[in-house]
């Protein structure tokens, strides 16, 4: 399929060389298949190439017993599933092979860099605009020695370079190189220069980590985890004027005073607060846009209803509700006394720890509506996490 509708765009194929063994980084499975972060490692890397727009297909070239359940899905890009051979060149040449027609750029990239991130693939696509092949690398900063056991000499770093993965080429020439080439090469880029064609370095990034050792795995579990995980943060604020009555509702707890608060609901200005923040973080509107006013049903319904909805439309979503700050800002009544109680409800209510909810008061020295005790604001933060 073609992602983007340009009708001279060249076609771009990822090939995924995920045919080896694996066995240095330990694990009983090959290391392509075992999880990291929550995804497979193959599965990560294929997402890193279907979510770019400028990717029209990807072959996955894997082993010839790799059972199909290991192997990852795609969502908007073509898959192609290739019996890879006995070495890594032989499985380039059958990912080659089974893309060539279908494309004009080939990005080969090893399965064990999860990491890869956006702008490298980028890079390397710009590269081959005026370059018969691409790689990212990144410049050795290091001193580099020679000897064994003593150190022996020193290397000048001047020039040297880390290389990396996806390494970019137009397709009917890296193809040709390959079948020319005789031996087992370190890259394609050896592949490539071999056969005499040009391949510009382009910047490489730290998170493009190849996993190789057992360690390896911490490491990219890290990058992992944090370009997987998203953030949301909402704000909720809300009004209720005193009317009659004899206590206000306030986080879900009664809290004795001469006045009650007014509202189509039990007029719980807390809980109003926490589930407008609730719907803020995931873009879903505020509580009049799920329980409007004028429906009578809610007259006089306790507002742990609304907070439990937008609590369970976050845990639909995949969220998890971690952090949860409230202030009630009033002259009285005075919430010290009921603050312990107050954050016990909350935690029940939002399914997380006491330790994650916070219940704070203020006053507006005798200031505005508040000052004048005509009613109680507050306001809330709350945080989601989706990993």
């Amino acid at each position: 399929m073609t992602r983007t509708d340009a009708p001279d765009r060249p076609r771009i194929a990822a090939l995924i060389v995920a045919a080896g063994r694996g066995t240095r980084a330990g694990g009983g499975l090959p290391k392509q298949w075992r999880p990291v972060a929550g995804r497979s490692v193959a599965q990560w890397t294929l997402d890193a190439f279907d979510r770019h727009p400028s990717v029209d297909l990807i072959a996955l070239v894997v082993g010839e017993d790799t059972p199909a359940d290991l192997i990852p899905s795609t969502h908007a890009t073509g898959l192609r599933v290739v019996t890879g051979g006995a070495t890594r060149a032989a499985s380039v040449m059958a990912g080659l092979m089974a893309v060539d027609g279908a494309a004009d750029l080939v990005l080969i990239h090893d399965v064990a860099r999860p990491g890869v991130p956006a702008p490298v693939i980028d890079a390397v696509i710009a590269a081959l605009a005026t370059h018969q092949g691409a790689a990212p690398a990144l410049p050795v900063t290091d001193a580099l020695w020679r000897g064994e056991g003593l150190v022996e000499g020193t290397v000048p770093r001047d020039g040297l370079w880390r290389a990396q993965t996806p390494q970019g080429f137009h397709l009917p020439a890296i193809l040709a190189a390959h079948r020319a080439f005789a031996g087992e090469p370190a890259d394609d880029v050896e592949v490539a220069r071999a056969h005499g064609m040009d391949v510009a370095i382009v910047p490489g990034h730290e998170d493009n980590l190849k996993i190789t050792a057992p360690g390896d795995f911490a490491r990219a579990e890290q990058i992992l985890e944090r370009r997987g995980m998203d953030i949301r943060t909402g704000n909720g604020f809300d009004v209720h004027r005193f009317g009659p009555g004899d206590h206000v509702m306030l986080c879900g707890v009664a809290v004795p005073h001469a006045r009650g608060l007014q509202g189509h609901s039990d007029a719980d200005v807390g809980l109003h607060t926490l589930t407008d923040a609730i719907y803020g973080a995931l873009a879903e509107g505020d509580i009049g846009t799920h329980f409007p006013p004028s429906d009578p049903q809610w007259k006089g319904a306790e507002s742990h209803i609304f907070l439990t909805h937008a609590v369970e439309m976050a845990a639909a979503r995949g969220f998890t509700i971690t952090h949860a700050d409230l202030t009630l800002i009033c002259e009285r009544p005075k919430i010290g006394p009921h603050a312990g109680a107050m954050r016990a409800r909350l935690a029940e209510l939002l399914r997380i720890e006491i330790g994650r909810v916070s219940v704070k008061a203020t006053t507006t020295e005798q200031l505005g509506f508040t000052g004048r005790e005509e009613g109680i604001a507050a306001m809330a933060t709350v945080t989601l996490v989706k990993a």
